[in-house]
């Protein structure tokens, strides 16, 4: 089997991942929460009307302030909704597994042992800079 085939595997294996699964519910969720997305797109809206006060010449100071916090409620509203909470929860665990996943390959091509290499390790090659070896 060579590399990409492989490599297509590793790509059934993550899809078949729990996390993966959880991501992917987490997700259809937070998609179909018509509330939340309401709130998204008031706060993308808000970040605009925001963003184009800031810029114009002569500001309004105030109203800086009332957008600000307007859009800051927004999003303390969207983080607290618990499709939001669930998704961020879901993809963390995502990433954290795909980070493990791209440490591993690039040891692997750096000539490190696959049997062995992971996140933990951190040696840059450099042994001045090295805390000791696990």
């Amino acid at each position: 089997m060579d590399v990409i085939q492989l490599t297509r595997e590793l790509g059934k294996a993550i899809q078949a991942d729990e996390r993966y699964s959880n991501y992917i519910r987490a997700r259809v969720a937070n998609d179909n929460d018509t509330e939340l997305q309401s709130l998204i797109e008031q706060f993308n809206h808000g970040r605009v009307i925001l963003n184009n006060e800031v810029s114009k010449a002569e500001r309004d100071e105030n109203k800086i302030e009332e957008l600000k916090t307007s859009v800051g409620e927004l999003y303390s509203r969207i983080m607290k909704n618990e499709h939001m909470s669930a998704y961020n929860d879901a993809k963390n665990e995502m990433d954290e597994l795909l980070r493990r996943i791209t440490t591993i390959i690039s040891m692997s091509a750096n000539g490190e042992d696959p049997e062995t290499c992971d996140m933990n390790h951190s040696c840059t090659g450099n042994c001045s800079s090295c805390g000791g070896c696990h």
